[in-house]
């Protein structure tokens, strides 16, 4: 972006399709070379409306408002879904709870992004699929790998919504950390609108009270689950519309929650020597610790997506580097301690996927890790660390798609 950037620096109207094919990356890139740029009216231009603080929130256009509600109502009618055909709720919810909201938010990102119709049929097509497919398995509460295909179904829906996010299946590393920046932001968002739902409810369900009228079941029923699902769909639309509403927010999560983490990590690993528990002979623990591993590794990502975005200092890198270190030690623990259950127990669906998920997470932090060696010896920056995410996102993806659709059929539905 940047090489294009330069080369058409003295051309507004190259520059304009560079800035609508990708807007985040063409900022970054613009900001960062603006100090070269500076004097020249046409880049004093662009600086001045890149970086124009916008003093009230935009709520759009009537066409993007009038599918933020279509969106939600659906979404809401799908929650509803087993009330309205005397489904079973033990049955759909498990199967189902990620159609509610990710394909509103698939289509959210197709139309903004004006996706044509091959990759719109492609989109719906996988989504379909997921559908059928979740539907058609065995109804055996007992089947570990029914658990499996609803828990990895949801990251085979999260990954159509990258597609649709990127605009098509993209190598572009600049809108993959889109992707991931925007996973930050919207649990940002809808956690702030989810805690003024939640105060509304209260106030609500109290006001009603003082009068003598109990509207908790009507109220949960119908308010609250068309409101649940809306609420990802609305903070998907305000950061995308107003992203100065959590911009500055998010950078200083990931500094504050980086260094804790890092430290938070520490001790547990030291008390787990003194607990005398262990994730060897532990399956309850081996599960919390892989789940500990797991959101860990999340908070690394968006850490990562976070300084990458903005300025750069070698404290928050060399923090970076240190959390990524400890996770690895944390991974190194529980693949050990899995492998060791395989050896004494055999192969499980649930042992295999645990295993295949710490040896692709191993892979991927040891390629963080020393593209954040490298920045922190100033041979590197923390870019290179972003790009090691990115790239391998897709093997992500193909093993979600391994365990949603493949285990079932290796395993016998068991």
């Amino acid at each position: 972006m940047k090489e294009q950037i330069l080369l058409n620096s003295s051309n507004s109207a190259e520059l304009e399709k560079l800035y609508r094919n990708d807007k985040p990356a063409f900022k970054r890139a613009f900001n960062a070379l603006y100090p070269e740029l500076k004097g020249n009216g046409l880049a004093d231009f662009w600086y001045e409306r890149l970086n124009f603080e916008q003093e009230s929130t935009s709520w759009g256009s009537r066409s993007d408002l009038t599918f933020v509600v279509i969106a939600s109502l659906l979404a809401g009618l799908i929650a509803k879904l087993p009330a309205f055909f005397s489904i079973q709720e033990d049955f759909f919810y498990p199967r189902n709870i990620g159609f509610i909201v990710f394909p509103a938010l698939t289509a959210f990102f197709a139309w903004k992004n004006k996706l044509p119709n091959g990759k719109i049929a492609l989109l719906t097509a996988l989504t379909l699929a997921g559908v059928l497919f979740i539907n058609s398995l065995p109804n055996d509460p007992k089947s570990d790998t029914l658990v499996l295909s609803c828990i990895h179904l949801l990251l085979f829906l999260w990954s159509i919504l990258g597609i649709a996010f990127v605009g098509g299946l993209s190598d572009d590393d600049e809108k993959r950390l889109g992707f991931l920046k925007y996973n930050g932001d919207l649990v940002v968002m809808t956690t702030l609108i989810m805690i003024a739902g939640g105060i509304m409810t209260a106030v609500t369900l109290g006001l009603f009270e003082l009068i003598g009228l109990r509207i908790e079941k009507f109220y949960f029923e119908y308010v609250v689950a068309f409101g649940a699902p809306a609420a990802p769909i609305l903070g998907t639309y305000l950061t995308r519309s107003n992203p100065q509403l959590v911009g500055k927010v998010s950078p200083v999560i990931a500094k504050i929650f980086s260094p804790l983490v890092a430290a938070m990590l520490v001790i547990y690993l030291i008390a787990i020597v003194y607990s005398g528990k262990d994730p060897y002979n532990d399956r309850e623990f081996l599960l919390i610790f892989n789940a500990l591993l797991i959101g860990v590794m999340a908070i690394i990502f968006f850490s990562v997506a976070e300084t990458s975005r903005t300025e750069k200092s070698m404290a928050e890198t060399w923090i970076l580097f240190l959390l990524s270190s400890i996770t690895i030690v944390v991974n190194g623990i529980a693949l050990s301690a899995i492998l060791f259950r395989i050896s004494e127990l055999g192969i499980t669906p649930n042992r295999t996927a645990v295993l295949g998920s710490n040896l692709l997470i191993l892979i991927n932090l040891l390629l963080v890790t020393a593209q954040l060696y490298k920045a922190i010896s100033r041979k590197g920056d923390v870019n290179g660390a972003a790009a090691a995410i990115t790239r391998y996102l897709p093997v992500y993806v193909i093993w979600t798609i391994i365990v949603t659709f493949i285990f079932p059929l290796i395993f016998g539905f068991k």
